[in-house]
């Protein structure tokens, strides 16, 4: 395999204003770039990862600005799809402290991926890999992206390539319902599902305690492995019958944006590595690493996560 990780989706401009500072009253913003499924591979690309990211771009500064981001990370780049007709999406975020909670306003409307058709991507380039990791966020931005997601699955089941799959429900971009019927056809039979608990009580219905709710992730999607965030609490991991649950790290937080996909990078990394529960320990640890800094790629490396990891394994609950 040319890569361990693959992934397609969209990379954003991302303007921010500091904790503070309102946007309505803005003068200026600091200038970064966004991407869940890119974080993703960006945080595996920094643990020593081959990882490859197709999107679909302006073939303009602004694009070409998204693609340096992604490539400073180590990401392979070299079949990015370049567009002449549309836009790059864009998201402002408003940083800020108790009371008020972090904002963040997306604009993604008819942009380059939201346009992309299936003729334009490269299916054996993405295939080519130990495991696609994809998000429910593509799925939801357009009915050609939502299209681009299936057959990606489609093709991945008949290689039998294995997928990662991040639910990530986003209410500003789908209803509930229309989530939950795109997405359920897609998680079935994936290796691993990374559900958040709100998103399985919202989405999926789950109900119960939480070791029950991601026992009934499992039972609806036929995931080999499953991942249930729970907030500041702790994560939950399902493999083969057994739930593992692994602490969160203590974190003084400087950016919660990318921290989903810290959790998943770190995950990922393990599962690589042939050890699931390991995977766990490095994914909250990924995580606490994107709370702890700006940016939306965790900046780190295979050195100061292995330092940083505790020695100890997950705890067996259930």
């Amino acid at each position: 395999m040319r890569f361990d990780v693959t992934t397609i989706g969209e990379g954003n401009l991302r303007l921010s204003v500091p904790a503070g500072k309102r946007l309505n009253i803005a003068t200026s913003f600091d200038i970064g770039v966004s991407g869940a499924e890119a974080n993703v591979v960006g945080c595996l690309s920094r643990l020593g990862r081959k990882t490859g990211w197709v999107s679909c771009l302006p073939d303009n500064p602004l694009g070409k600005k998204v693609r340096n981001e992604y490539r400073s990370h180590g990401i392979n780049i070299d079949k990015l799809i370049w567009s002449n007709q549309f836009r790059l999406a864009t998201l402002y975020v408003e940083y800020a402290t108790p009371p008020r909670s972090t904002k963040v306003i997306f604009d993604r409307k008819s942009t380059c991926f939201t346009n992309i058709r299936k003729e334009d991507v490269d299916w054996s380039y993405l295939l080519d890999s130990k495991i696609i990791h994809l998000t429910g966020i593509t799925a939801a931005l357009s009915k050609n992206t939502k299209e681009v997601v299936q057959e990606l699955i489609k093709r991945a089941h008949k290689a039998k390539v294995p997928i990662s799959f991040d639910v990530n429900y986003r209410s500003t971009l789908w209803e509930k319902e229309e989530a939950y019927e795109t997405l359920l056809p897609m998680i079935q039979n994936v290796e691993v599902l990374f559900c958040s608990k709100r998103d399985a009580k919202f989405v999926f219905g789950c109900e119960g305690d939480d070791y029950e709710m991601i026992g009934h992730l499992k039972e609806i999607s036929k995931a080999h492995k499953v991942v249930m965030s729970r907030g500041a609490e702790s994560v939950l991991g399902l493999k083969d019958g057994v739930i593992y649950k692994e602490p969160v790290r203590e974190v003084v937080i400087v950016d919660r944006i990318g921290a989903g996909d810290g959790l998943a990078g770190g995950v990922l990394h393990g599962w690589l590595e042939g050890d699931f529960v390991k995977g766990l320990k490095y994914g909250v640890l990924t995580a606490a690493l994107a709370l702890s800094q700006y940016g939306e790629v965790v900046n780190t490396n295979e050195q100061e996560v292995n330092a940083l990891l505790e020695s100890r394994g997950a705890d067996i609950v259930r």
